[in-house]
């Protein structure tokens, strides 16, 4: 598969790759995806709490502390 990049994207692809921390184009590019697809996950979560708080679905800030740090097995905040 043949990809036509803007002068600017090859340019950085190229930046990327002279640092030294890339193996190939592909390498870039996956990381960069996967920087994408972590954006969209923490937008849609952030959304959802919007969403969320908007219908009311809340809980006072200590109940939430107390329940996760039981949760996970962290010491109780004094």
């Amino acid at each position: 598969m043949s990809i036509d990049l803007a002068p600017d994207v090859w340019n950085e692809l190229q930046r990327q790759l002279a640092t030294g921390a890339y193996a190939s184009p592909d390498d870039v590019l996956r990381e960069a995806l996967a920087a994408l697809r972590f954006r969209e996950e923490e937008y849609l979560a952030i959304k959802e709490g919007v969403e969320d708080m908007e219908a009311g679905r809340v809980l006072p800030l200590q109940v939430f502390d107390r329940d996760f740090r039981q949760r996970n097995g962290l010491p109780v905040a004094e």
